[in-house]
């Protein structure tokens, strides 16, 4: 077969590779990515997203110093410069911090000094910590080199504590609340979706009215009545599992319509029929046969149900029915920036964690919206 008898002289848009003046199918992993590559926003999006979660992964090697350090010494001390280079050379240092005092205000401000220079270091002992809970070491990525020194680059909250620490911290658990979240809400989704659409008849309409009552209650006082709902004293680490879970309730009914409504279409294929007479159960049918078939759309919808689950974990912790502290998450940093003094006093407070929050959100909005394009390649 000679090239001007192929129509697309384009492998990316034939899905064929040129072997030795002839033409191969590719795989429909190729494909997809193929795609994939071609949509720059996405590809910005995953690179944006990955290195997202490795910081959360290392957060204690990425953060200057634990989440819990404090110095009431420098409570809303404002950011400092980092500056790499010092009369030519590389020795990196911050500039350190004289004190105002505002007798109209009746409170102290600090200013940054060009005149002191605290040296800094790259791969400098800290405090002690585990790498993944396993392995203990001191060393982290940027720090003091003098023990004492400040070191605020994005400046300091009302208890002293390093708003930039606490910020990479607290990526951890909003950006891992998304992924626990998405997942239960995807077997639910499926599961029920797929059982609804699958069977018909009374057992669908049990299922849609249950998702039209969970989808007629407002959101908001919904979070509310069941964060109410956890008790005061339960540790952190349950907090964080029942929050995922309440989240997870509300989510799974968005993906249940489109489960259901997909396997209405695909239920009298002739594929289906196939695997029936073969003699496979209904739940291997649903989840062996008919959910490959319209992987797309749930890429589509769970990519998209990620960062919505960060904005609704940063929203309940915000309104302070969510994470509390000692937990670190961006819904409970911007508990710190709730009233007028705050953001007037140090607006660092809002602009660190919200800016996470914003970027965050608009990569895994690219990185879906491309692997949702590149699910069908043949579009």
């Amino acid at each position: 077969m000679t090239e001007a008898q192929f129509p697309i002289n384009t492998p990316e848009a034939v899905g064929a590779i040129k072997v030795d003046h002839g033409y191969v199918a590719a795989s429909q992993r190729k494909l997809i990515w193929w795609k994939f590559r071609k949509h720059r926003l996405a590809m910005l999006g995953g690179i944006v997203t990955f290195m997202f979660y490795f910081v959360a992964l290392f957060a204690e090697f990425f953060a200057p110093s634990a989440p819990d350090q404090y110095a009431s010494n420098y409570t809303y001390a404002p950011p400092q410069t980092l500056h790499l280079f010092n009369d030519g050379k590389f020795s990196p240092y911050v500039n350190g911090y004289t004190i105002e005092i505002d007798y109209n205000a009746g409170r102290r401000n600090f200013v940054v000094d060009p005149e002191i220079q605290h040296p800094v270091g790259f791969f400098v002992k800290g405090s002690p910590y585990k790498i993944l809970g396993l392995i203990e070491t001191n060393i982290r990525l940027l720090g003091p080199i003098n023990e004492g020194d400040p070191m605020y680059l994005m400046g300091a909250d009302r208890l002293g504590q390093d708003v930039l620490s606490r910020t990479i911290y607290g990526s951890r658990i909003s950006m891992t609340i998304g992924l626990v979240g998405v997942t239960f809400s995807l077997f639910f989704g499926i599961l029920l979706g797929g059982i609804s659409g699958y069977f018909g008849g009374w057992i669908d309409n049990v299922i849609q009215r249950l998702i039209e009552f969970l989808q007629s209650i407002p959101s908001i006082p919904l979070w509310i009545g069941l964060a109410a709902a956890i008790p005061v004293d339960v540790p952190p680490l349950y907090v964080y599992f029942l929050i995922t879970v309440i989240l997870s309730v509300i989510g799974w009914t968005g993906l249940a319509r489109v489960v259901r409504g997909k396997f209405y279409a695909l239920k009298t294929e002739d594929f289906v029929k196939a695997a029936r007479l073969d003699g496979c159960s209904s739940l291997r049918i649903i989840f062996h046969h008919m959910v490959p078939s319209f992987t797309s759309h749930i890429i589509a919808v769970v990519t998209l149900a990620i960062p919505g689950m960060i904005i609704a974990e940063t929203s309940l912790s915000f309104l302070g029915i969510g994470l509390r502290p000692p937990i670190n998450s961006w819904g409970v940093l911007l508990q710190e920036a709730q009233n007028i003094r705050s953001i007037s006093t140090a607006p660092w407070l809002l602009f660190v964690p919200g800016i996470a929050v914003v970027i965050s959100v608009l990569a895994l909005n690219f990185l879906g919206d491309g692997l949702r394009d590149a699910a069908d390649p043949y579009t």
